[in-house]
């Protein structure tokens, strides 16, 4: 079974024959590459080509986060699954602004439906009505920008529980900087699902570029923000309420530099090892009969969309049941 290893020291990370070592100042660490699906790097590392070229021999990924927790970017090796049609397929999509509208349409209803659910769970009545009603909205919307904010409106209901939910400070959304805790947790949770989007994406023949509901862009892979829009509520949302609500995640997991807030080293050693107990539980899937890990939710979702673009089924987003 495929794993993920966390980086949180500094040092130098190599090549040692055919295996990874990380070295520090005291110890060297060796890294068997065999089993390994992602690598998260929280530190500031050394590496070289010869590193990268590895990886890429490994199809293994590596993210990099700053000092203060923000993502910062990923090494991406070279497409393993590649087609031709399905790309043509994809880019049919974007440009059709009927079919674009569609997709797009059927992740903020897809996002919105998990929200919804966050909330039933606490009866927050008032707000899930509110939901309804902008979920109606959906099918009458005219464009991309009248559909983000349409969902923008249905966010700023939903954070406006935030407070009393976790009894933490909130206000509004902040990202940059992210102006208290709670903000910081979002924007680093948020940022963890991308890259666990972004990976599954990889194993597809699907461009990760080419999206529907954001606007493709030169820096960042924008197909990952459409598809984690469905997946941030029962993967990270639900994760940091019980978090805060258990007391395993206090304040004191924070510092403050200035006018922004972010994670200590702790305290995204803690987020990050909840985070990947939840990827790895296992759920009762209702249509295949069988139990499956959260994270293969993703990969299911990522063929329904494959099999929308080419016309085999229309896409149905994974909406949480539980």
């Amino acid at each position: 079974m495929s794993r993920t290893y966390y980086i949180f020291s500094s040092g130098r990370f190599r090549r040692m024959d055919n295996t990874l070592a990380l070295e520090l100042e005291t110890e060297r660490r060796v890294v068997p590459v065999e089993d390994i699906d992602h690598i998260y790097c929280f530190s500031e590392l050394d590496l070289n080509t010869r590193l990268l070229d590895f990886l890429a021999q490994k199809q293994i990924c590596l993210h990099f986060f700053n000092y203060y927790g923000h993502y910062s970017g990923s090494f991406i090796p070279r497409e393993s699954q590649l087609s031709g049609f399905l790309l043509v397929r994809q880019v049919e999509h974007y440009l059709d602004q009927a079919k674009r509208l569609e997709l797009a349409r059927i992740f903020v209803e897809g996002a919105l439906h998990n929200i919804r659910r966050n909330l039933e769970k606490r009866e927050y009545d008032d707000i899930c009505r509110k939901l309804d009603e902008i979920r109606e909205g959906i099918g009458k919307t005219a464009s991309i920008e009248e559909l983000m904010s349409l969902e923008a409106h249905a966010r700023k209901a939903y954070y406006d529980t935030w407070e009393e939910i976790t009894g933490w400070e909130f206000g509004s959304r902040s990202k940059r900087p992210p102006a208290n805790a709670l903000n910081a947790l979002i924007s680093f949770g948020n940022a963890m699902m991308y890259t666990v989007v972004l990976k599954e994406i990889y194993r597809t023949a699907l461009n990760p570029t080419i999206s529907y509901l954001h606007e493709p862009s030169e820096r960042r892979y924008s197909l990952a923000l459409d598809v984690a829009e469905i997946f941030k509520p029962v993967f990270v949302d639900r994760l940091i309420f019980r978090l805060i609500n258990l007391n395993i995640l206090k304040e004191t997991h924070f510092d403050t530099n200035v006018n922004f807030v972010y994670l200590t080293e702790g305290g995204r050693k803690v987020f990050v090892k909840e985070f990947e107990e939840t990827l790895e539980k296992t759920i009762l899937h209702r249509k295949l009969k069988r139990n499956i890990r959260y994270k293969s939710l993703v990969r299911l979702d990522l063929y329904k969309l494959i099999k929308h673009l080419l016309g085999e089924e229309k896409y149905s987003p994974m909406k949480v049941w539980w």
